[in-house]
């Protein structure tokens, strides 16, 4: 059977999920995000990136009756088409996408182009997935989130990073290791490896 359509079964789907087997999430990591989001029932989840996961996190959030994910994308086009497949599906009570340009911020004495975040209250966010902004942008594209993120996430955060087998997201790894000594990872080897990872204590406010 497809996997996709494993994933419409398990969701309660009646309509086939639209997906691009080239863009989409792959279906292992998508697997990963429903276990932890059916299982743990997070009441806020921010998406670095929006697409297929943006549509299946929501539905998670629906079956759960609790919670909603925001997703923050760059693509402006990208935005209205996950807004609509997200109308089509009955999701959008639990979701929210935010057209989010990229914008300069300094970092550990580099210069990132990263998502214009809303503002949101600190140890808010209780589950982060990590899809994005593209890889071709700059090197170690996707390094921003924690240090940007980090006031507004709950003591108890899982955070997902896709495409992890990739070496600028094992390189992105390591330089979030070594800047937050209190972060645990484990790697799960899916089609594109997926990195997880979690704060052991609650965090200090980090200038």
């Amino acid at each position: 059977m497809n996997p996709y359509v494993s994933i419409q079964e398990r969701l309660q789907l009646e309509d086939c999920l639209p997906y691009t087997e080239q863009w989409s999430a792959a279906p292992d990591f998508l697997n990963l995000l429903i276990d932890h989001c059916i299982e743990h029932k997070p009441s806020v989840i921010l998406e670095c990136s929006s697409g297929l996961s943006t549509l299946v996190l929501a539905r998670c959030c629906q079956l759960n009756q609790h919670g909603k994910v925001l997703s923050l994308e760059n693509g402006a086009e990208f935005a209205e088409a996950t807004i609509s497949n997200l109308e089509s599906f009955g999701l959008r009570a639990s979701s929210s996408v935010m057209h989010a340009p990229l914008r300069q911020y300094m970092l550990s004495g580099r210069k990132f182009e990263w998502y214009s975040t809303p503002d949101l209250d600190e140890d808010l966010i209780e589950m982060l997935v990590i899809d994005g902004p593209p890889g071709y942008i700059q090197e170690h594209s996707r390094y921003p989130a924690l240090p940007l993120l980090r006031k507004q996430l709950s003591a108890d955060c899982t955070i997902f990073l896709d495409d992890a087998a990739r070496e600028q997201e094992k390189e992105i790894v390591d330089l979030w290791l070594q800047q937050f000594p209190d972060l645990t990872h484990t790697y799960v080897a899916t089609e594109r490896g997926c990195s997880i990872l979690k704060f052991q204590t609650k965090h200090s406010r980090v200038s």
